[in-house]
């Protein structure tokens, strides 16, 4: 189980390792394997959510997923995306700009640290997106119920995560940055990317529930996944979606690792090795937590991820206007999903001692309800 997961991870670390040591001798090795730690630490919470989307996907899009959104994450995020953002504020061609990074790579930083307000705008407004439309849904399972309960019940009126993050984004704007009128635009496209992209996901998933409905759970090409929630696998349109909201919400990830990487390393290279090592590690993970069922085991697990998506939202915003250091962005993202992870352990030993099996707690209130149809 763990090399037929893990494999592509292996196989990938060894490369990146060689092509460091070759590259940079000992001290590219040693910065590579550093950059690689980092991306898992900071992104483990990606992982647990990436993983419930990707339970719903059907397996051919399961694949794509694992092969051209590795490529995309690895080439286009860790390598390119900087490049397009430098050359874009420098106005240089990507040429121009890769010549800038391997031959000037103080002022590449520089060119870097200057995009960051726009780039923290865009990323962090995705995830707050993210992060509120989960707090504010009615869940079966509470792992914060007394902070939970209350958000679900003010949550009922309707939009009210994009009142919250446009005026969280407002507030940001106009106190922390230096150019309000462009971080108020990547703001702004940050909220509409998701709430397009979640929109057609959901919009095209449901569809497809509804044709297997009439077809029937028996045809080829319309399985049903078995489970507690009992949902179509996304195909067609529908997994397309998934499959392009699982990048979104990768690239909003990964903006953070790749400017942090910068207080470890300026080389471009250096830095795609590292980061899409440990970008290589999140996928093999993701599939991990689908295969073992660990998120139907552990159900406390898909919470502490969110609220730890909500606090590297708000660790990117703050970041507009004050450094926010790795170790606090990464601290508070594991700290949470081990709480997280602890709190199902708790309760699940609690269900287990109950010899009479009834349900206490948050868990008998009502029945278990199949989740939201939302991305999430």
């Amino acid at each position: 189980m763990i090399l037929r997961t893990f494999g592509w991870s292996f196989g990938v670390t060894a490369a990146g390792l060689l092509i460091a040591l070759f590259y940079g001798g000992p001290t590219g090795l040693a910065l590579v394997a550093v950059l690689a730690v980092l991306e898992i630490s900071l992104s483990f919470d990606n992982a647990v959510v990436n993983a419930k989307v990707l339970d719903r996907m059907s397996p051919f899009w399961q694949k794509i997923f694992l092969t051209v959104g590795i490529a995309i994450a690895v080439f286009g995020m860790r390598l390119v995306f900087p490049l397009l953002i430098v050359g874009i504020t420098a106005k240089l061609n990507p040429y121009e700009a890769f010549d800038l990074a391997l031959n000037d790579s103080d002022k590449y930083h520089h060119l870097m640290e200057d995009a960051y307000p726009m780039i923290a705008a865009f990323g962090g407004m995705f995830l707050l997106m993210l992060f509120l439309d989960f707090v504010f849904e009615e869940r079966a399972n509470k792992w914060l119920p007394w902070l939970e309960r209350p958000l679900a019940r003010i949550g009922k009126l309707d939009q009210l995560a994009v009142v919250v993050a446009g005026g969280s984004l407002a507030f940001v704007a106009w106190l922390a940055a230096d150019d309000p009128g462009n971080v108020m635009i990547s703001g702004v496209l940050g909220m509409v990317t998701y709430i397009l992209v979640n929109g057609l996901g959901e919009l095209f998933s449901g569809a497809g529930e509804d044709e297997d409905e009439e077809e029937g759970e028996g045809r080829e090409g319309a399985a049903v996944r078995s489970g507690p929630s009992s949902l179509a696998l996304a195909t067609g349109k529908a997994g397309f979606f998934l499959f392009l909201y699982l990048e979104v919400l990768d690239a909003s990830f990964s903006f953070d690792g790749v400017i942090g990487a910068f207080a470890i390393s300026t080389d471009p290279i250096v830095i795609a090795l590292g980061l899409g090592i440990g970008a290589m590690y999140i996928r093999s993970l993701t599939v991990f937590l689908v295969r073992k069922g660990t998120l139907h085991e552990y159900v406390y697990l898909e919470h502490g991820a969110h609220w730890a998506i909500g606090a590297l939202a708000v660790c990117m915003l703050v970041s507009i206007g004050h450094h926010v250091p790795e170790w606090i962005t990464g601290g508070l993202g594991a700290g949470l999903i081990i709480a997280a992870f602890v709190s199902s352990v708790v309760r699940n030993r609690g269900e287990g001692a109950d010899s009479s099996g009834a349900p206490s707690g948050d868990d008998a209130e009502k029945p278990l309800e199949p989740s939201s149809s939302k991305i999430q």
